[in-house]
């Protein structure tokens, strides 16, 4: 089973993909928890150009490319592999994070945007995706006095109620595939909505 986390940063996706896994494991089982774009050397090296504010001139398109790119290396490195080794991999986001933050969020083609997902991710489409959801004043309480921002984070907030827009819009389109869960509500209870969701996919997965 492959699982994905998306949501703005600071919507909590990392911290219930993290409580996932290690539940997961607590069951006995054989599960991965990966990030992106990141999870393989050449993916870590382009997360570094990416997340740089040095770079504040890459181009739209430019910074569209380097996530395919790192998505590409690690899905054929890591996460096809052990897709076909029957383990449970995690990752916290993949391409509905492209779609919602350079289609929705820097304006380019949707279209276009999905097409180079699918080439990037070859197919491997998440069996469910969680999308934690949460209203931008509060994600800005939660970054507030924390490390410096990074340079996707420094978008502004237009940029980032597109994004918001963006997931509910993948959101809508993919109903069978997407969950959204309400970021607002307390960590231990988002952690069973999505453990309800995986059980009920892991036990039609069995018969």
């Amino acid at each position: 089973m492959f699982i994905t986390f998306e949501g703005i940063d600071g919507s909590g996706k990392s911290t219930q993909a993290r409580l996932l896994s290690e539940r997961l494991k607590e069951e006995g089982k054989d599960c991965i928890f990966l990030r992106e774009p990141g999870g393989t050397e050449i993916s870590e090296k382009i997360r570094n150009i990416l997340l740089d504010k040095d770079h504040l001139e890459m181009t739209h398109f430019a910074e569209l490319f380097l996530f395919s790119a790192a998505r590409t290396q690690l899905v054929t490195e890591v996460i096809k592999p052990c897709l076909d080794l029957g383990k449970i991999v995690l990752c916290d986001r993949y391409y509905d994070s492209t779609t919602a933050y350079q289609g929705y969020g820097r304006g380019i083609d949707i279209e276009a945007v999905k097409n180079i997902n699918r080439v990037a991710s070859q197919g491997n489409v998440p069996d469910a995706t969680f999308i934690l959801d949460l209203e931008l004043p509060e994600v800005q309480r939660r970054l507030s006095g924390k490390r410096d921002e990074d340079r996707m984070e420094a978008g502004g907030r237009e940029f980032f109620e597109n994004v918001r827009r963006g997931y509910l819009e993948i959101a809508k389109s993919e109903p069978k595939r997407c969950v959204v869960v309400d970021g607002m509500k307390p960590r231990q209870d988002i952690h069973e909505t999505i453990w309800d969701h995986v059980q009920k996919k892991l036990s039609r997965s069995r018969k």
